[in-house]
């Protein structure tokens, strides 16, 4: 996902997460996730049709910027940056979410600061989160999983980025992007709540 659009992603993902954890009325205060749970957080955030879009929109960016992964023009271009956009989603979230979450006892799922707190408050609380995350035991820690699960995710992707996007400076642009990526995607779940309870009163008002 190297570019702005790993912000994007980042956004795309955290609001699907948000929407998942409301579907399932998810419940952040009871015991952490264990390593089968997190497996399932792995399925469902991966095999999710916005994995697609996600993909697609990456791919259609790096088309219309000739940015990295540096595929070239037309429609087998396109694809084959769709193909390593859905590579990068798959590999960072396997590693971030699943693999290191597991090993390293760190709970990756945002927990949203919510309407109590002032709006500067809520932004850096979620902007921090692609850099600190809950302990499966409790307490903050650095958030080790998304760190070192993008660097393996940035690393792997030389394995099917074409000759020209296989060099230090492309690498380290995706790992930055993308862990960024993490921290303001999740303003997404932290304001989107708010602004469908907003439309909700609002649609209740016309009627």
């Amino acid at each position: 996902m190297p570019g702005p659009s790993g912000v994007l992603t980042g956004i795309f993902f955290a609001l699907a997460a948000c929407e998942i954890a409301l579907a399932q009325g998810e419940d952040f205060n009871s015991l952490p996730p264990s390593p089968a749970e997190k497996w399932q957080l792995f399925i469902r955030e991966t095999f999710s049709p916005l994995t697609v879009g996600a993909g697609a929109f990456n791919g259609t960016f790096a088309q219309l910027t000739h940015s990295d992964p540096l595929y070239g023009s037309g429609w087998s271009a396109w694809s084959q940056r769709f193909g390593a956009s859905t590579a990068d989603i798959a590999t960072q979230n396997f590693f971030g979410d699943f693999l290191l979450g597991a090993a390293l006892h760190e709970d990756t799922r945002y927990r949203r600061a919510g309407p109590g707190h002032a709006f500067w408050s809520r932004v850096g609380h979620a902007t921090r989160s692609g850099f600190l995350t809950q302990k499966d035991a409790g307490g903050m820690t650095v958030n080790w999983s998304n760190i070192a699960g993008t660097a393996i995710s940035a690393g792997i992707s030389n394995v099917y980025y074409p000759p020209a996007t296989r060099n230090a400076q492309a690498a380290a642009i995706h790992f930055g992007t993308s862990v960024v990526g993490t921290g303001l995607g999740n303003l997404a779940p932290e304001f989107w709540p708010d602004f469908r309870s907003w439309v909700t009163r609002r649609l209740h008002g016309f009627r």
